[in-house]
């Protein structure tokens, strides 16, 4: 329980990756991406019930093996390329209500593609929604100064360079401070996902992670991700 609302705890790993195959049983650090988000939920005393919404039984194996919950498997209209994650989130939401015959007040969910993400960013995420007029809350980090709109640019029909916005800035010191979400966490109350279906559209909590932070799509991601665990995990 989290300040007497009950709290659920969402781990998305679907088994088809082609960016990397078996991604999610892939290692940083000696432990795989899924272990990762089972290892660190398992250090949470208010987190009521974790599950793991997958459609591959070696993941479903894997996602036990650390303690998380898997109760179905993943419907495939929920496990395809272009399943949205909302509706990843709102089915595992509905089935642990089924399961467990009670309700969750609110839910985090935890992607393992972010495998270094600490307790005090679930904390702050959960914090940062319960303390304000928020219907979620998300981890965002800032963008790297050469990659702001003002610095970025295009290419015209005739391969000549083009800015992408009519004003750019050769300084990127000029800029303004723009992010992107790091995946670590999302939290959001049980309205928001299951009746409203949104994350950020309206009222989401950003919490900042000024943190290097790796967020694992292509092999060079858990290069970067081994290299993090090193250097600051060990």
């Amino acid at each position: 329980m989290w300040k007497g609302h009950s709290v659920l705890a969402v781990v998305p790993a679907r088994g088809g990756s082609k960016g990397i195959p078996g991604k999610n049983l892939r290692k940083v650090g000696g432990r795989s991406l899924i272990g990762w988000a089972g290892w660190l939920i398992a250090q949470i005393p208010w987190i009521d019930q974790a599950l793991l919404s997958t459609d591959d039984t070696a993941l479903a194996e894997e996602g036990r093996r650390y303690g998380l919950a898997v109760p179905f498997l993943r419907p495939a209209e929920f496990a395809t390329d272009t399943a949205l994650g909302i509706d990843v989130w709102r089915h595992a939401w509905l089935a642990a209500e089924a399961h467990w015959r009670r309700r969750f007040d609110l839910a985090v969910y935890l992607q393992p593609t972010t495998p270094l993400r600490r307790l005090e960013h679930i904390e702050k995420t959960v914090e940062a929604l319960a303390a304000g007029d928020f219907e979620a809350a998300t981890t965002i980090a800032p963008v790297p100064g050469h990659f702001v709109p003002e610095k970025i640019l295009r290419l015209d029909e005739e391969g000549r360079v083009r800015p992408y916005l009519d004003k750019s800035l050769s300084n990127r010191q000029q800029a303004p401070r723009y992010y992107y979400r790091t995946g670590a966490c999302y939290a959001a109350w049980r309205d928001t996902i299951v009746e409203k279906r949104r994350i950020i559209e309206k009222r989401c909590a950003g919490v900042i992670i000024d943190e290097p932070c790796a967020n694992i799509d292509d092999p060079v991601d858990l290069e970067f991700a081994e290299f993090l665990y090193q250097k600051y995990y060990r």
